[in-house]
Order: structure tokens, then sequence, then C-alpha cells
């Protein structure tokens, strides 16, 4: 289970600029209502002792060991093998912490707290698959978090730049349906701060900070990026503080990073389980579905699969009971959903808190040029 996010990177962008506080979330245990008497927040991973496990877990674990996994963008990850002594648990858990530099913690603490707020508020109140929470912690001032799921092996996650098959490519945007569907256009959510909605200040804001972007994106990737791409960019630059505002209605919660290297598949079944949910979020709904099938289908592919999974997310939507929203409506708001891939790309590659790699480079070309020939073939720009 990896920890890098793209979005996550610029996740204090999405507000309006200034430092909104998050409420502090108290210590989340789902099979007891007793909080925890140790520290609730692990700092790191050595302080994941039995002890402490037993105690946040409310099971005698007699012994621990870990093992780091995931590339650890903007936090750490650690497989846990436990035994216990007597009462069962689980077997094997994933350890999510803060990473272990303080500049890079306060860098993407506001992701930290998404994360954590939707695994202990939002994940029991919908039903996309997702691993189980056994435990969630976060600190006052969000920079540091522990959070214990269940281990998703042998599942294995996707790879942005090989993209994925149109069967894996229908699984992801089936699990959507489930994120979606439970809490459409359910306006309780508006009081949830840890979703923040767009505001026409913070559509400006993030559309300032699109369009100095994307003139630093282009000129990073200049020899790679196709002139057609580039205009493609720079057209998405100027309409983005209006898309961000446009069709506000219906909204839903959406993941807001849904692509191939947060998505665990298993084998055979291509079942998939969605992560990291830094970027959680009210928006367009299509939006997530969009993003995913635009950065995650090579083109000829898209044009091929598109409109059949899209009509099938359609029809599962209206099976759960959704009125007032017709295939004819879905299918623009896809197209205009579009635009969700060059701005997470660019703002992503932008605010990086890593290392620049070949490896990064490759993720972040592959998800622009895919991105960019969707919206000029299905003429996103043109519904603005």
């Amino acid at each position: 289970m990896g920890t890098g996010s793209v979005g996550a990177h610029f996740a204090a962008a999405i507000r309006d600029g200034t430092d909104v506080p998050v409420p502090p979330l108290s210590p989340f245990r789902p099979t007891s209502s007793e909080g925890p008497d140790v520290n609730p927040v692990a700092d790191s991973v050595a302080e994941l002792t039995p002890a402490w496990l037993a105690d946040v877990l409310g099971r005698p674990v007699v012994s621990v060991a870990s093992e780091r996994i995931g590339t650890g963008q903007i936090g750490e990850s650690h497989r846990l093998s436990l035994k216990y002594d007597g009462e069962p648990g689980p077997s094997t858990l994933v350890a999510k912490l803060a990473a272990s530099d303080a500049a890079a913690r306060e860098r993407v603490k506001d992701g930290y707290a998404k994360e954590v707020g939707f695994y202990t508020q939002l994940a029991a109140t919908v039903d996309v698959r997702t691993p189980r929470c056994w435990y969630g912690a976060i600190s006052d001032d969000s920079t540091t978090f522990t959070l214990l799921l269940d281990d998703l092996s042998p599942s294995v996650p996707g790879v942005q730049t090989k993209g994925c098959s149109p069967a894996q490519a229908a699984e992801a945007v089936r699990n959507l349906v489930g994120l979606h569907a439970p809490r459409w256009d359910d306006e309780s959510l508006l009081g949830v701060d840890l979703l923040t909605p767009t505001t026409p200040d913070s559509a400006i804001f993030l559309g300032e900070l699109f369009d100095t972007s994307t003139g630093g994106f282009i000129e990073r990737y200049d020899t790679e990026l196709p002139a057609v791409d580039v205009a493609t960019l720079r057209d998405v630059s100027a309409a983005i503080t209006k898309w961000l505002l446009a069709r506000p209605r219906p909204f839903a919660i959406v993941h807001g990073d849904y692509r191939l290297d947060n998505l665990m598949f298993l084998a055979e079944t291509n079942r998939v389980s969605a992560l990291d949910w830094q970027t959680v979020s009210l928006a367009p709904p299509l939006r997530d579905v969009a993003y995913f099938l635009g950065t995650s289908l090579e083109p000829s592919l898209r044009r091929a699969n598109e409109e059949k999974v899209v009509a099938a997310y359609h029809e599962a939507i209206m099976g759960r009971g959704i009125v007032d929203y017709d295939g004819g409506r879905c299918w623009e708001d896809y197209r205009l959903g579009q635009l969700q891939g060059p701005m997470i790309t660019v703002l992503g590659c932008m605010f990086a808190t890593t290392e620049r790699s070949v490896s990064a480079d490759g993720m972040f070309l592959s998800m622009a040029t895919r991105s960019c020939s969707a919206i000029r073939e299905l003429r996103s720009l043109d519904l603005l």
C-alpha cells in the first residue's frame, strides 16, 4: 500500500490560500468505544510496540514485526505482522504514519487530516471498496497521524505509466458508484469541514496558482510535450477558474486523485480497492470518473470504451435511487470533468515534495498527454 498521492502535494492550495483550521479528530477504534490509554498518535514505527497495539486494538498482541512498504512520498507505510495471546486478530495490518521530515509534515498536513477524516468520519457512510480501518488518530495540529488498515495483499497497485485494461477500468469506475451514490447531493455534507467545497475565492486562488504552475510544467517538459498538448494546457489554464465553479450540482464525496497508483487490483477478478484519501472533497462526481479514464487509458482504448463505461456508471447510480440525472447530462459532466486531469497533474508535479526522478517524470507526462488528448477529442472546453 503506497503513501504517494499527486493531489496531496497541493492539498493546501485547494483552499482559499489562508490557514483554515481543521478541527481535531478523536481517536477512532471501531472495535471499542473507549479511547487508548497510551499516546493515541504514534510518531514513528518504533512506537508501534506490542503494548501500544494491544491497547489501541483491544487485543492481546504479544509480538510485532514491521517492514517498510511503498514509496513514502508524503508519509510512511509499514506492513505489521502480529501475533496474539488468546483472542485472535488480524495477522497483518498496514500502518500509515506521517513523514519523518518535519517540514514535509507541515506542507502536507491538510492531506493527513483529510485521509484520517475520511476513514474515521466518512467511510462508514459510503460503500466504496477501501481498506478497513482498525484505528485512526491525528494530532491537534494535523502534522502526525496513525492509521491501522487492512493489508490488501495479494492485491497489487496499478502503474500509472503502463495504463490499464478496459476490464480494469470498468471495475474501477464501478467502485466509484459506491463512493458517490450513498451521499449524492447530500446537503448535510456541506457542514463537514474536511470536505472543503470550492468557493469563488478558492477558485480564483487556485486558478492563479494553476496558471503559474502550467508555465513551469511546460518549461520543465519542453522537449517531451507535443506542441498540441502545450496548447491544450494553456487553454485549460485560461478556463480553470470558470471550470472550478461550473455545474456545482449534483455534488458528492469525491476521491479527487482516483488514478491507477492509488488503486489496488486483485489478480484474475480485477477487484478494486481505493487508497490514499488525502484529496477527498465535495465536487461534481463525474470528475472522478473523467480523471480516472482520461489518465489511465491510452487514447485509443479510452475512445473505444468510455461511452460504455460511463453508461454503465449512470445505470448503476440510477439503480441506487438517484433521480433527475439523465444519461445526456451524465455524459456532458464526464466530458467537462476531464479538466481534472491537467489540474491535478500539473499542480502535483510542481508542488511535489520529493526529488525529481525518471519514474515521476514518466508518470506526470503520461497523465498530461492522455488527459489533454481526452479534452481535445471530447471538446470539453466547448462546454464552458
